[in-house]
């Protein structure tokens, strides 16, 4: 058509590069399975020791998880650390909605760690799924202390039981202590009785409150405020410093109105301010005075042991309750009493008392 042969249409296409073989499946999964691949309980705890915080996050990760086989690791690894741990001090934090916790922690870690103290922040949150809190928006606003080479974020198990929850972040605790971590906030992000179970872990509990939010002790468990060791107003700035300041006064006088607290330390009230740092130093001295004295009083170490003992038989009542509703048994016919409860064909008390004898090995 063309009388010089060497014309090259435009919409010539060039050969291009030769195309590398395609992956297999076999590839992708033993790629997968060898980045996978689990250290040995020995492998963590050195890594742990050493102050690797990869190691440490897997560690933890195993900790959560609840595949009996990572269980099973996860104790050994548990075991090793524990006479590595208990050297850290470790603190409650708590809030009602809007208090700031987030910036509050931000503003106190980096406080802590200029000063050359090593901070790991936890969380307590059984409820995510239903209340949408999660420390992991927390950890996107603290972006400050997430970069901090002193601070450690970890976000918290999302689901299950309370019991379940506290006892997986506990077990936490100990191996951030072997870690070298010498300060631990354990925040509840939750709400309800997570408050509860933090304060059973903690060596020091902080309310966060909020001035000028109405009725200062609305809806304000009496339970949380015995519990406090400290209250801090926050948001203390502006001109919200006179509302915090007789918001203070009148939770000074509440706590009057408790019984002495068995540590013989006086529960205090302090006003901060996370925006301008005002009153985070006075809230770390009051932390160190509280542990001064209760350590020379002998409390810290007595509360220490308590709290021990009370988590052995806590992951008792776990361990049985797990093993029982997993009873070939009890779940062959849990539903089917249920529903009998349910059309009042049989009591509460005999459906239970029938799935204890199915247990047992009772007809």
């Amino acid at each position: 058509m063309f009388e010089n042969e060497s014309f090259k249409s435009a919409l010539s296409v060039n050969e291009g590069i030769e195309q590398p073989p395609s992956v297999s499946n076999d590839s992708v999964r033993n790629f997968v399975n060898k980045a996978r691949k689990r250290l040995s309980a020995t492998q963590y705890f050195e890594g742990i020791i050493s102050g690797n915080r990869t190691v440490l996050s897997q560690a933890i990760t195993l900790v959560e998880s609840s595949l009996p086989a990572h269980s099973q690791i996860a104790q050994e690894i548990v075991e090793k650390c524990i006479p590595y741990s208990g050297k850290s001090l470790r603190i409650g934090i708590t809030g009602v909605p809007g208090v700031g916790k987030s910036t509050f922690i931000e503003s106190l870690g980096i406080h802590l760690t200029s000063n050359n103290h090593k901070l790991a922040v936890l969380a307590i949150d059984p409820s995510s799924e239903r209340s949408k809190g999660s420390i992991l928006g927390d950890k996107t606003r603290m972006e400050a202390l997430s970069a901090d080479a002193n601070a450690f974020i970890r976000p918290s198990p999302s689901a299950g039981s309370l019991g379940g929850v506290a006892r997986k972040t506990r077990e936490t605790i100990i191996l951030c202590e072997a870690s070298g971590f010498d300060t631990i906030f354990i925040e509840t992000v939750g709400v309800g009785q997570s408050e509860t179970v933090v304060h059973s872990m903690v060596d020091f509990f902080l309310l966060l409150m909020l001035a000028g939010a109405g009725d200062e002790l609305q809806g304000i468990k009496r339970g949380i405020m015995e519990m406090a060791d400290t209250i801090a107003i926050t948001k203390a700035d502006g001109t919200n410093v006179k509302k915090a300041e007789l918001a203070a006064a009148e939770y000074r006088n509440a706590l009057h109105l408790f019984p002495k607290s068995v540590s013989n330390w006086s529960p205090k009230v302090v006003l901060c301010s996370s925006l301008d740092g005002s009153g985070i130093p006075n809230i770390w001295d009051t932390i160190l005075e509280y542990t001064q004295q209760t350590q020379e009083n002998g409390f810290f170490n007595n509360r220490r042991r308590e709290q021990s003992k009370y988590w052995m038989y806590e992951t008792i009542n776990e361990s049985i309750q797990k093993h029982f509703y997993h009873h070939p048994m009890v779940e062959r016919e849990i539903h089917h009493l249920e529903a009998n409860v349910l059309s009042g064909k049989m009591g509460s008390f005999a459906a239970a008392r029938k799935l204890i004898q199915l247990y047992f090995g009772h007809k």
